[in-house]
């Protein structure tokens, strides 16, 4: 085994189906596309994504939590949860032994950003920085 394999994970995240969007894979997609240590996205199904990260920027907890505090449901059925409660001790433990720490607010932090930024809203100013003090 290379140290590429070691550090570079692959895994499935599974969705919930009850949920507002019918496609929760594409559009998380989306969201982690831009983020720094995400190697591959592939869409599987609507309720499916398959990704491979670098361990030495992130986890699959640090992963999931953020889809999750974005709005995202992660599927909680008894065999999903067992089997992420296995990855996330191994990760944390590889990720502990190699000396690897990560910065968790500032993964959370670019999601929201990422997140906010494909929104409307109100809160866009188009004009020039100088122009902004008036009125």
């Amino acid at each position: 085994m290379s140290t590429q394999d070691e550090i570079y994970k692959h895994r499935l995240i599974h969705f919930s189906d009850m949920h507002p969007d019918p496609d929760q894979a594409a559009s998380s997609m989306l969201l982690l596309s831009d983020v720094k240590g995400i190697i591959k996205l592939h869409h599987i199904n609507s309720l499916c994504l398959s990704i491979e990260y670098d361990i030495q920027f992130l986890n699959l907890k640090l992963l999931e939590e953020a889809l999750t505090a974005v709005g995202f449901h992660i599927d909680n059925s008894l065999v999903h949860k067992l089997k992420r409660a296995l990855y996330y001790y191994c990760e944390e433990t590889q990720q502990a032994n190699l000396g690897y720490t990560q910065n968790c607010k500032d993964f959370t932090k670019r999601i929201f950003i990422n997140e906010y930024s494909h929104h409307q809203h109100g809160c866009r100013d188009d004009r020039p920085e100088h122009w902004r003090e008036y009125l």
